[in-house]
Formats: structure tokens, C-alpha cells, sequence
């Protein structure tokens, strides 16, 4: 094959010869497989450095510094529906698509994603980088110090001299040449269709982290500035119901003392101390709402304490939305940089600019519809269709009078809630008790109630 290389006298591309050549495992497709570097600032759009990208077909390898790319209107490549774009982690390749102003490939295969779709519950002993996954494979790889020293030259952000250029190239390639491999070896495991769809998705994600969220950027300097007081006066306000701290400290021994004035059980670790972790307050505050304020500013100074949203100089929210990246297959982005990880009251900094409006939306019990969509259970879906089938469920079962409501019984639909998700999930009756901290036969009771109410779904479940 032919791969290009750097002038040291230009800085243009010139040509050399190499062996390596590539069997497609996907026939009828035209393979193309790419990496980009970048020079990447917390907030801000990337900084495209250079391009490699192999051709199965014609079995050649190109590489173009960044000089030569800005220059260029599309991609060098085919991206049309004749061929599959191989990358690792979409994300960074289609960020820098959006920078240089270029269209996405028709077709996308993240081997990210597919790994993370392969080795999803199982032990990695590597993690899930390029590098994981090779060695997971079992596949020669470069060190993880090689891997290191490179992103500190790049991130660096120069100017760099043409040797350095050139190392930086050849870093590049060595990772498309990786690519390569992992693409051979992991083609049996990769349901094309599926993989298809799940690349789209990152395509549009792509898309989404590039425009980022508009934020008050004049209002978040004034709030950095005046953080520390501003925590010492948002605690002992809130703190004036609960009493439960001691400066801006979290007492365990006042709260424990709130819990006994107010009649609420709490459940405990296993060395006999409250369990004050985030999702137990959550839980607990669906059954209290009183509690809802507490456990805000808990949040508040456990996540947020030195704000550090990752917002550019253009005012735009921007960081890794992390797609695929949680057991569930959900996106997984920092809570510390991303607008919606810290606490609530922080999306207040979410402001359109001049000229523009902003639409908030979500989907209402969503993989309860899904769940009643795909096992054509009818009970589930007139609970979905009720628009809110945790209080629906409960009615169904009998455990609440027909014209009930959330507001009328609120600690039962908590209840129901808490099994019509947790059965989803596979959360059986020991979890469910605990989690809504009651005997073992309440869950034991409210699994029955599900299997009695939604006998499709479980037949489809099994």
C-alpha cells in the first residue's frame, strides 16, 4: 500500500511504500478507517492537528498535517452509503468534522461503542480505550507511557518542529494501523445493522456536544468569584429546617437527631452508620419531600463546590457526553462539567443568546413505554397511556382507591415506582425493600403485584 508522508522541506504530503493490506469482513461495503489529532481546551471546539486514514480498497494509508486539512472543503475520503467510516470513539472524529465545516459519513462503526457493547458487565481488565481493547483482544498494542508522552506533545499545543510533526503523524498512524486489527478481530462479534444505528446516534451526539449549552458566562464569573460566601450563606439558610450542620460540616449525629423529631426511618451500612449516599437521599426524599432541600444543598456542596463547568470562551457549555458509556448504555458525561451534573438550581446559567429561545424536553416514563411497547403487554400499556402509570399500577393492583392520585398518595406511588423500574432492570424483591428501606415481604408483595397485573411482560421478560 501507499502511505503519504511529511516533507521535511514543505510540509506538504509526499509518498512512501508499505506492506500492510486489509481482507474487508464486511462485503458489499468499501472500508475506510481514520483517527484525527487535536489539540483539545476544556469548553472550546477542537483544534484539528492532523488526519490518517486507510483505504481497504485500494489498501492505501494517507496522512495530512493540519496546514493541508483546514484547506479542505470535505472529507478526502468516500462517505457516501458505499462505505463504512471505522473509527474509535466517534465523538473526537466527528467533533472534528463539525470544526473543519465537513459532512458526516452516510455510515459509521464506533468500535467503542461495539466493544463496550461486547464487554458491557464483564471484567476489562484494561478499560476501554484503544488500548483496552486491543489487549483485550489480544492484540500487540504500544505502551500506555508511548500513548501518554504523545498526548502531552499534542496537547502541548505547539508550534512544533517538523520532527515532532512527524512523530505526531506517525502516532496517528500507528493508531489507524491498531484500528486495522481491532476491526478484523472484532467483526464476528458485530451486529452490522445494529452497529449502524448505534453510529448515527453518535454522529448526531457529535453534532450536540459541538453546539454545546449557552451559558450566563458573566454571571458564572461573578458566582466563581464570590463561591465560598455564597456557600456559607446558601447553608445556613437552607440549614435553618434541618439543623443539621455544624459551619458548612454535615453532622451525622444532628441529622439522625432530625430523623427521630420527624418520624422518618433511614437505612443504615453495614457497620451501623446512616447511609448518606446521594441515591439513598434520593429514594428517601420521593417518599419525604421535605427532605428535597437537604439533599440539594448536600449536593450542592459535595459536587459543586469550585463550579467547574467546562465553558468556552463563546459562553457554550461543551464536554464529552460520553455515549454508551454507563451499564445501561446511556450517555455518561462529568457531572462537574456538564451543566446538568451539579445541582439543580445550577441550570439557572443556561441562557439563550439574542435572537434565540431554548426548548427543554424529555421523554415522560420512557422505558416504561418502551418496556410496554416491545412485550405487547395491554395492562402496561393503558398504564402508560394514563400518563402516570406508577399511580395506575398501583390502582391496578388494588392497593389504592380508583381516584387516587399522586398528590392524594404519594408514598404508595413512590412505592409502585420504585418495582415498575426496578423490575425493568432485573432488581429483585431484597433489592427493592431495601432501597425503599421496608421488610423484604413489602417487595416480596410488590413483585406479586406485577407479575399478577402485567403477565405479558414477564412471559416476553423470561
Amino acid at each position: 500500500m501507499k502511505v503519504d508522508v511529511l516533507s521535511e522541506s514543505s510540509g506538504q504530503v509526499k509518498t512512501r511504500s508499505t506492506a500492510k493490506n486489509c481482507k474487508t469482513p464486511f462485503p458489499g461495503y468499501r472500508i475506510v478507517t481514520y483517527d484525527f489529532e487535536y489539540v483539545s481546551i476544556e469548553g472550546e471546539r477542537p483544534k484539528p492537528l492532523c488526519l490518517v486514514w486507510h483505504d481497504w480498497e485500494s489498501g492505501g494509508t494517507h496522512r495530512i498535517w493540519q496546514d493541508e486539512l483546514l484547506r479542505m472543503k470535505k472529507p478526502p475520503f468516500d462517505i457516501s452509503e458505499k462505505t463504512i467510516c471505522f473509527t474509535y470513539y466517534y465523538g473526537a472524529e466527528g467533533s472534528c468534522h463539525q470544526v473543519l465545516g465537513w459532512e458526516h459519513p452516510t455510515n459509521v462503526v464506533d468500535c467503542f461503542t461495539e466493544f463496550r457493547n461486547r464487554t458491557n458487565g464483564a471484567k476489562v481488565p484494561c478499560g476501554n480505550s484503544l488500548i483496552g481493547a486491543m489487549i483485550f483482544y489480544g492484540l500487540p498494542t504500544m505502551t500506555g507511557e508511548k500513548k501518554s508522552s504523545m498526548r502531552d506533545l499534542i496537547l502541548s499545543g505547539g508550534p512544533w518542529s517538523i520532527l515532532e510533526k512527524e512523530e505526531i503523524l506517525k502516532y496517528c498512524e500507528a493508531d489507524v494501523s491498531a484500528l486495522n486489527d481491532l476491526v478484523l478481530a472484532m467483526a464476528p462479534d458485530i451486529d452490522l445493522a445494529t452497529a449502524l444505528y448505534r453510529g448515527a446516534y453518535s454522529v448526531c451526539l457529535s453534532e450536540i456536544e459541538d453546539r454545546g449549552v449557552p451559558i450566563d458566562k458573566k454571571n458564572l464569573d461573578k458566582i466563581r468569584k464570590a463561591w465560598p460566601e455564597l456557600l456559607k450563606k446558601l447553608t445556613v439558610e437552607v440549614d435553618r429546617e434541618y439543623g443539621c450542620f455544624k459551619g458548612s460540616v454535615f453532622k451525622q449525629s444532628l441529622f439522625a437527631e432530625y430523623l427521630v423529631r420527624n418520624g422518618i426511618d433511614w437505612p443504615r451500612t453495614v457497620t451501623g452508620r446512616l447511609d448518606l449516599a446521594d441515591s439513598t437521599f434520593r429514594g428517601k426524599a420521593i417518599q419525604y419531600p421535605e427532605l428535597e432541600e437537604l439533599r440539594e444543598l448536600r449536593s450542592t456542596l459535595s459536587q459543586t463546590r469550585n463550579l467547574k463547568l467546562a465553558v468556552g470562551t463563546d459562553g457554550r457549555n461543551r464536554c464529552m457526553l460520553s455515549p454508551f458509556a454507563s451499564k445501561t448504555g446511556r450517555n455518561q458525561p462529568s457531572n462537574a462539567k456538564f451543566i446538568f451534573g451539579p445541582a439543580k438550581w445550577v441550570r439557572f446559567l443556561i441562557k439563550p443568546e439574542v435572537g434565540m429561545a431554548l426548548a427543554y424536553v424529555d421523554y415522560s416514563q420512557q422505558e416504561f413505554g418502551i418496556a410496554a411497547a416491545l412485550s405487547g403487554d395491554k395492562a402496561m400499556q393503558e398504564a402508560y397511556k394514563s400518563g402516570d402509570p406508577y399511580i395506575t399500577f398501583a390502582k391496578q393492583s388494588g392497593a389504592v382507591p380508583d381516584d387516587a392520585t399522586p398528590q392524594s398518595h404519594p408514598r404508595e406511588r413512590a412505592q409502585f415506582k420504585t418495582c415498575a423500574l426496578g423490575t425493568l432492570y432485573g432488581l429483585g424483591s431484597e433489592g427493592m425493600a431495601q432501597n425503599l428501606n421496608q421488610p423484604v415481604e413489602t417487595g416480596r408483595q410488590l413483585l406479586r403485584h406485577h407479575r399478577n397485573c402485567y403477565p405479558d411482560f414477564w412471559k416476553w421478560s423470561h
